[in-house]
């Protein structure tokens, strides 16, 4: 018993001081020779990381963040052309009808839901079997200039003198 006690005690020991270590905090394969180290930050860099991290994962508890905490987002926005008709009679998106129908409940998901799946299905449908003409169309015209091919190496025989046997 006191042996077993031992060996249990041991191989706990051994567990935390060495595998629990190696599992919370990985040691990485060092890096290549080519590549060059980067230099330590200073605490004051430390500093304006956290600080800025902090900032953005705060805005991130609200729902429009708004051009004064993502200036650079927002230029994109306005830089690129409204594809909407102005009478915004266009259809909706996948996405716009998907948040829609989850906004209103899992009676209205359903129905969304199902018309993307229906799309999916229908598409990868036509994928497929434009998939399968295209290949039955290249193979036909492969088999075609093989049989070509060979019809004229035939005629090429015929034509070629009979070769004798001592050379």
């Amino acid at each position: 018993m006191g042996m077993k006690f031992r060996v249990v005690c041991r191989k706990l020991y051994d567990y935390v001081r060495y595998d629990l270590k190696e599992i919370a905090f990985p040691s990485s394969l060092p890096d290549p020779p080519h590549i060059k180290k980067r230099p330590k930050l200073t605490l004051k860099d430390k500093w304006c990381i956290l600080k800025e991290a902090t900032r953005l994962y705060g805005a991130s508890w609200v729902r429009d963040i708004g051009p004064d905490l993502r200036p650079n987002d927002y230029k994109k926005v306005k830089e690129e052309p409204d594809i909407k008709t102005e009478e915004g009679s266009s259809e909706p998106t996948t996405v716009e009808d998907l948040l829609g129908a989850l906004k209103g409940g899992a009676e209205k998901a359903k129905p969304a839901l199902q018309r993307m799946y229906m799309a999916r299905a229908s598409n990868y449908t036509d994928a497929l079997k434009n998939y399968v003409e295209s290949y039955k169309e290249g193979l036909k015209e492969h088999l075609e200039e093989e049989a070509m091919g060979k019809g004229h190496r035939q005629g090429n025989d015929a034509t070629k003198p009979p070769q004798s046997p001592s050379s």
